[in-house]
């Protein structure tokens, strides 16, 4: 259980992260940021109950900056390069390799 709740804390994250953006056009995102923190947070709480701290902050955030940085080039049209898609690859590794010897 412990890797699914930090699957859903990393995808929440993503989600908070998204509404502080949508929340600088429209305030009413704040409720939705809110939300996504407190559920990310509830989710990664659980998560440490069973795997190392260390290894779950770095799987929380990985998937956090991978999730943003997609969200962030798919929806908000940031700009983005081969080198960089090249590197959010290598975390995607990382993290995989984190669960893998966990």
């Amino acid at each position: 259980m412990g890797w699914i709740a930090l699957l859903l804390a990393g995808l929440f994250e993503v989600g908070f992260t998204t509404a502080l953006k949508m929340e600088q056009k429209n305030k009413n995102y704040v409720w939705l940021f809110l939300l996504c923190a407190v559920v990310s947070f509830s989710f990664l709480a659980e998560a440490i109950k069973t795997i190392p701290l260390g290894t779950a902050y770095a799987v929380w955030t990985g998937i956090g900056a991978v999730g943003t940085t997609l969200v962030g080039t798919l929806i908000f049209k940031d700009r983005t390069n081969a080198l960089s898609l090249g590197l959010l690859g290598v975390a995607v590794l990382l993290i995989i390799g984190l669960k893998v010897t966990s």
